[in-house]
């Protein structure tokens, strides 16, 4: 990416947190948090997940007898399905019904795959008046706006906005202004659309083999009416929406409502097997629900291929067919939260999953325009209702969009093959995807490297070649490396007399840059009679990942194995101050070794609060570290993957055996994420996330605390952000500290 390039996305992220971020975080929020409520309350919450899960791979591999048992299921009914091969087939279909039944207006529910296929924009090249009645995509429609959100479309606007576009666009005889205003005044306008419409579209959240049932899932009523006023209703959806049977709707109807908006159920949820025996809403009268119409209907199901037959082939695209559009991957993602879909998405699609479905669809070309936005947090796996490993996805297609720019992107660990073209590679990634390398040299040559870096011609060409923003501080490199270091020093605790072994792994910040906790951690482990070797290896692999370079990041992988599997053999514990490494250790590195060694290596790797809880708990003398009787009050925040590895427990139980008066951070996510916070071109997102944290940490009750973050990003953005050292748990824990 050109310095232009980088400048003119920060432009556009700069605009839209001015103009929609507001709006966009509180709903974002509001949902993720209720969906934290809804879901504490449902019983078997992972079982449920699991089962939904089960039924979707099930489907997508069934899905060819499923479209043909479908069809016949449809055909029996009375109704009709159409298999279109692309967007274009799918809309020159539609147009041929409107044209026999010479519609004049179409009205349609929502429904993100009908904004897939473009189909208003085809029938209205037509004369065909197609009208939005989901009350947010009328919004959008009066504005001329695209969706900002798979689920809340016009999320990131505010009431008073939507009362000003009202006012203007209509000229009501009395100005809109609260919500129930705006709703009450669609309602009435769209109510006579409805009345008068010639064929109502819809999509269907799920469609049955077995019997032709649409499962239409939403907080209108107006879908009903969609589907049933009308004497013609078509029905758009992908393929990958078919499920076998009507039982199987069960765990969606439970998971669905909850992962997206925090309702235990959605406020309406039909299921239509039409055109037999469909009833109709009575519109003239109120007091009538449903009336049956004995004149014939129509029915037509438009099924959409559109890239998703191929994406069924992709092993690492197919677990996107398993999207139920729920939109809790969006809600969840910090940077979703601050800038909403018209960053965080491609032609048709936003949020975390997708950079899946727009490569599928649309090609890569639209996932690039936003695919950086996703960090590799994994919070959207754990919110997820069908446990898609959505990271992996993005990761997938940020690789290839990295080959299709260059050819051949992936690189030696000491830099290019000898076949790329100098200047080819984008500078940025290949900088931050070698930052190993680039940790190697800058220590060797401590304090010089730190200090030319401060240099302000140099920051400015940084910013310029490579584009890191020169308003982040850069971290000091340390000429003793904790390998080193431990090296000359050796273990005070003996094998002999140890009651365990444990190999401490350097991570390339711990090793060349934060070696003061690693110092820390050696002592602890000592202190609770461990002992302790630290192994000359490389990088976990995590940084040439986040730049979707998977190629090194296999590599790295490989040689990290190799060189701790001599201390598996031997029952050594591996131990990890990094969340985000032992993330690596335990489930990206299934990708890349052997089934048996990632497993070895998973099972034999703990966070390092993970084991000295688990030395604690076993008996280990804790006399030795540091108490809360003797060490500050803590302002503490866990870092994102040490919370999805579901370890941040164990800090939080250690500094409470240990009496430390904690306020801990309930904002989730510090914004940094490892290099996104150093792009220039990410820079204001990065911080926007982090002031969430910052407000928290500047209470007049936190400003004299101790910062602790249990990740290098969170250390490093608390640190940027208060302008205030911030430490590592295993530091507050050192009898040695330093810190008061």
């Amino acid at each position: 990416m050109s310095s232009d390039a980088r400048k003119t996305k920060a432009q556009r992220i700069r605009h839209l947190l001015e103009t929609e971020g507001e709006a966009v975080e509180e709903n974002t929020i509001g949902f993720n948090e209720g969906r934290y409520e809804s879901v504490a309350d449902l019983e078997a919450y992972e079982e449920l997940k699991d089962e939904a899960r089960a039924i979707k791979e099930d489907a997508i591999e069934r899905l060819p007898e499923l479209i043909e048992e479908l069809r016949e299921t449809v055909e029996e009914n009375g109704g009709t399905l159409y298999l279109a091969d692309d967007a274009a087939d799918a809309n020159r279909y539609i147009r041929e019904v409107a044209e026999e039944q010479a519609a004049d207006r179409v009205v349609k529910s929502k429904s993100m795959t009908s904004e897939e296929l473009e189909v208003n924009e085809a029938l209205e090249e037509d004369g065909v008046d197609v009208v939005e009645t989901d009350l947010g995509e009328w919004v959008l429609q009066v504005a001329d706006e695209a969706p900002s959100h798979i689920v809340a479309p016009a999320i990131h606007k505010s009431e008073a906005e939507i009362a000003d576009l009202f006012n203007a666009q209509f000229d009501p005889e009395e100005p809109l202004e609260t919500a129930e205003e705006l709703t009450m005044f669609a309602r009435e306008q769209l109510g006579e659309l409805i009345r008068d419409a010639d064929i109502g579209m819809t999509g269907a959240n799920f469609v049955t083999a077995d019997s032709g049932s649409i499962m239409l899932v939403t907080s209108e009523g107006n879908a009903r009416k969609t589907a049933v006023v009308p004497d013609t209703h078509v029905a758009v959806a992908g393929v990958e929406k078919i499920v076998p049977s009507v039982e199987d709707l069960a765990p969606f109807i439970e998971l669905i409502g909850r992962s997206g908006t925090g309702q235990d159920i959605t406020s309406y949820v039909s299921l239509l097997t039409p055109p037999v025996d469909s009833p109709v809403v009575d519109v003239d009268d109120p007091d009538v629900a449903f009336a049956d119409r004995d004149d014939d209907r129509e029915f037509h199901l438009v099924l959409v291929d559109n890239g998703r037959m191929a994406m069924r082939e992709d092993e690492h695209l197919r677990e996107t067919l398993y999207c139920i559009r729920c939109s809790a991957c969006a809600n969840t993602c910090a940077n979703f939260q601050s800038v909403g879909g018209h960053a965080f998405g491609g032609e048709t699609y936003s949020g975390g999953i997708a950079t899946g479905w727009e490569a599928g669809v649309h090609g890569t070309d639209s996932a690039a325009e936003f695919n950086d936005l996703c960090t590799g947090c994994s919070r959207c796996v754990e919110a997820c209702p069908v446990k898609i490993d959505i990271p992996w996805i993005n990761t997938v297609v940020r690789d290839r969009i990295n080959r299709e720019e260059d050819g051949q992107f992936d690189f030696l660990v000491e830099g290019l093959t000898p076949d790329e073209e100098p200047g080819s590679v984008d500078l940025q990634k290949r900088l931050f995807g070698n930052y190993e390398t680039l940790a190697k040299l800058a220590s060797a040559t401590a304090p010089l490297s730190n200090w030319t870096t401060k240099l302000g011609p140099v920051r400015t060409l940084m910013e310029k070649t490579v584009g890191v923003d020169r308003r982040r501080p850069l971290p000091e490199f340390e000429r003793q490396t904790l390998v080193d270091w431990f090296e000359a020093r050796g273990p005070r605790v003996s094998a002999a007399n140890a009651e365990r072994e444990a190999v401490l792994y350097p991570d390339t910040y711990t090793n060349y840059i934060d070696v003061e906790r690693g110092k820390a951690a050696v002592r602890v482990l000592e202190a609770l009679d461990v002992h302790v070797r630290i192994p000359d290896v490389p990088g976990s692999g995590r940084a040439p990942l986040s730049q979707g370079m998977i190629d090194t990041a296999d590599e790295k992988a490989s040689r990290v194995f190799s060189g701790l599997a001599e201390h598996l053999d031997a029952d050594r514990d591996v131990v990890v101050i990094e969340p985000s490494d032992l993330a690596m250790f335990r489930q990206e590195y299934e990708k890349f070794l052997p089934e048996a060694s990632a497993q070895r290596l998973r099972e034999g790797s703990y966070e390092v609060c993970e084991y000295v809880y688990g030395l604690l708990e076993n008996g280990a003398d804790g006399e030795g570290l540091r108490t809360g009787e003797r060490g500050p009050d803590l302002a503490y925040h866990s870092h994102c993957q040490q919370r999805t590895l579901g370890l941040d427990r164990y800090t939080r139980a250690i500094f409470e055996d240990l009496e430390y008066d904690v306020l801990e951070s309930d904002v989730e996510c510090c914004g940094m994420a490892g290099s996104f916070g150093y792009k220039e071109q990410y820079y204001e997102l990065s911080m926007d996330v982090g002031d969430r944290l910052a407000d928290q940490f500047t209470t007049p009750e936190a400003s004299d605390r101790l910062v602790v973050a249990s990740g290098t990003s969170c250390e490093d953005q608390l640190e940027d952000l208060l302008a205030r050292d911030a430490v590592h748990p295993v530091e507050v824990l050192d009898p040695r500290s330093r810190h008061h």
